[in-house]
């Protein structure tokens, strides 16, 4: 199998964890998929029409979806379709840069990462590589390196996503009969983060993971994704795939959206598989408070007890070097 100067050493690596782990089962606890569905379509226009009914009926869908789902698409969304085809040409010619440049020169905060440094066996090995950019460090001139026309895009593009997210939160909150600005107030650019993905074609296997499965540990993400396809989520307790509309954006409730709706709201799991023949292209949008906010229930009795964004993140970050996975939520429960 060739392998592209530009992509990470991801054969090596997960060549290495197959042979530590020849003797033990090691297999992904992937279900195979039987179906591909087409996520919740909602048009956010009814948000903005002037009409109270359409408006009604879509804050409705949204919360329909997010309960029942933990994950809807939307169109019209307000982000214009030229500056996605834009963010996705400028995130194609960074992942074509050498590795050694990616890995070495501190580009975008010296967020790269790729594969899974903890993981102790294939099944916790993510066939991508990513950057995961905070927010605060977009505008900084000095992470780009010669990538000078990202930048433009990159931070035109954070605010729109932040805009929409806060949007769509405030839906979300206000159908829960609370101030829409409850959770906008405690989630801004200090605390927000962008993640550029790319999956490279993986021909070794259909069963490896582009991205092991997993929840967000945020209030909500948005994510753009090509055609390629790959995502999963876990649907009536069976895994399905999400047919790919590079129109729509998806959105997902994150974990501390369910803490805080006291389960009203979703965070579903899912998961990306790798592709034999094609490479793939997303970019997320991660919806975070400050670390020293509290996470409290909209409502009593609480099923979780409180607890501060930084106690969740730093749990999920020792769950994950002990036992190669995030325990999540279950660990907060009353």
């Amino acid at each position: 199998m060739m392998i592209e100067s530009w992509n990470p050493p991801l054969l090596h690596d997960y060549s290495k964890l197959s042979r530590l782990q020849s003797n033990r089962d090691c297999s992904n606890d992937g279900v195979l998929v039987m179906e591909e569905l087409e996520l919740p379509m909602i048009d956010l226009n009814g948000l903005k029409s002037g009409d109270e009914r359409e408006m009604i009926r879509c804050e409705n869908a949204i919360a329909k979806a997010s309960s029942e789902w933990g994950f809807f698409q939307v169109v019209n969304h307000g982000v214009s379709l030229e500056l996605l085809r834009k963010m996705r040409k400028e995130q194609m010619k960074l992942f074509k840069a050498p590795f050694e440049m990616k890995a070495t020169c501190g580009l975008l905060n010296n967020s790269y990462r790729w594969g899974n440094s903890t993981a102790t066996c294939p099944k916790q090995f993510n066939w991508s590589e990513a950057f995961h950019i905070p927010l605060t460090k977009i505008s900084e001139a000095a992470s780009y390196g010669e990538f000078t026309t990202l930048r433009e895009v990159m931070v035109e593009y954070a605010t729109s996503m932040q805009d929409l997210a806060k949007s769509l939160a405030s839906v979300l909150v206000r159908k829960l009969d609370h101030k829409d600005s409850e959770i906008g107030e405690i989630c801004n650019e200090n605390s927000c983060f962008l993640r550029l993905n790319h999956y490279p074609s993986c021909q070794i296997s259909q069963e490896i993971f582009g991205l092991v499965p997993h929840t967000d540990s945020d209030f909500l993400t948005i994510l753009h994704q090509d055609e390629v396809g790959g995502l999963q989520l876990m649907k009536d307790s069976k895994w399905v795939a999400v047919k790919p509309n590079q129109n729509a954006l998806i959105v997902n409730i994150g974990d501390l959206f369910q803490a805080w709706s006291n389960d009203v709201y979703k965070s579903v799991e899912h998961k990306v598989m790798a592709n034999g023949k094609k490479e793939r292209f997303s970019i997320a949008y991660f919806l975070c408070p400050s670390y020293d906010s509290i996470i409290g229930s909209c409502k009593e009795p609480s099923i979780y007890k409180k607890f501060t964004f930084g106690e969740y993140r730093y749990h999920i970050q020792q769950d994950v070097k002990l036992i190669g996975h995030k325990v999540g939520l279950s660990r907060f429960l009353q």
